[in-house]
């Protein structure tokens, strides 16, 4: 298995492909070559842990080989920032850790993870200077929401209910500095709604390639529910680490690094396409890495704490940085 030192080490890349640049491979490094043949990006696979590349790609063998060579998986995007296909680097046959995951029945870490995510919420509101009166009853009644998970015989649609109420209180305060709605998922129906998906997703497949990392079955959570071709496992853990890019897309707000020219409507969604994207997608990106070392930490000590079948004070809590 992996360990944290040499994690450290790894790199997350997107590749924006313009039209006519390539992505190839030379001696073990990962090369991105403009429409003239000029060295654009280059960097060893050695460091690579995974790769999401924007546009279009023709896969080749070589490419799959140094995958599953050099362990890094490979995320493929339209230019509209929609994955469309996936090659996963990943620990075959932990057969024991899926069987656990099978006959997990309990909900005691759907409540531990959603507390986890109220936490997350709570400090994130917090960061902000100004606290009105509203703001401040906002994180006290975030707090007793939280301190409602305490009670172990709530049932998922319990758990479920809290986090919702939660979830729209939160919303509502850490974007009070611009109008909007709410959180709608995946209908992209307005700027922060599209941007949230962006940074939601860019997060979700970094917690993805950390998880096959030990062999889970990605499919099969313990607070999501199961649904065909969805990753309930990988929802799951993504949680708690949210409100690092929605306290990033406030930030961007306030600094006016969200230009509303930037962005297509097409068929009542907004879009981001080519160049255009390039900004968002660094700064978003750039958030969540600053904390790659604490997530895969979460990973590695929720795997042992589950395979270990330890008592729900053993699995991880994130709380920040590590000091």
């Amino acid at each position: 298995m992996m360990s944290l030192p040499d994690f450290k080490q790894k790199q997350i890349i997107i590749a924006l492909l313009n039209h006519g640049e390539k992505l190839s491979f030379k001696n073990d490094n990962f090369v991105i070559t403009d429409a003239d043949g000029k060295i654009k990006h280059q960097s060893t696979c050695y460091r690579l842990f995974a790769l999401m590349i924007v546009g279009n790609i023709s896969i080749t063998s070589g490419l799959l080989q140094r995958s599953k060579k050099f362990g890094f998986s490979i995320t493929l995007l339209s230019y509209g920032l929609i994955p469309y296909g996936m090659w996963q680097y990943k620990t075959e046959g932990n057969f024991l850790l899926r069987q656990k995951q099978y006959a997990y029945k309990s909900n005691a870490i759907a409540l531990h993870i959603v507390q986890n995510k109220i936490d997350q919420q709570i400090i994130h509101l917090q960061k902000r200077r100004n606290k009105s009166d509203a703001l401040t009853q906002a994180i006290d009644k975030l707090r007793d929401y939280r301190g409602r998970l305490l009670d172990e015989s709530l049932d998922f649609q319990e758990i479920l209910g809290v986090e919702g109420v939660a979830s729209r209180l939160y919303f509502a305060h850490m974007f009070d500095n611009i109008e909007w709605n709410g959180r709608t998922p995946r209908t992209k129906k307005d700027i922060i709604n599209l941007l949230l998906d962006i940074g939601y997703m860019q997060l979700f497949h970094l917690i993805d390639a950390m998880l096959n990392l030990y062999g889970f079955d990605t499919y099969k959570g313990v607070y999501h529910k199961e649904f065909y071709q969805r990753k309930s496992l990988v929802a799951d853990i993504v949680e708690p680490f949210r409100p690092i890019v929605d306290y990033r897309i406030r930030k961007a707000y306030n600094l006016g690094q969200i230009n509303p020219d930037d962005f297509d409507f097409i068929n009542g969604q907004y879009r981001l396409f080519g160049d255009k994207a390039k900004p968002y997608t660094k700064w978003l990106l750039e958030a969540i890495l600053e904390y790659k070392n604490e997530m895969f930490l979460y990973v590695q000590q929720y795997y042992r704490a589950f395979m270990q079948e330890r008592t729900i004070g053993a699995y991880p809590m994130f709380l920040g940085k590590i000091p």
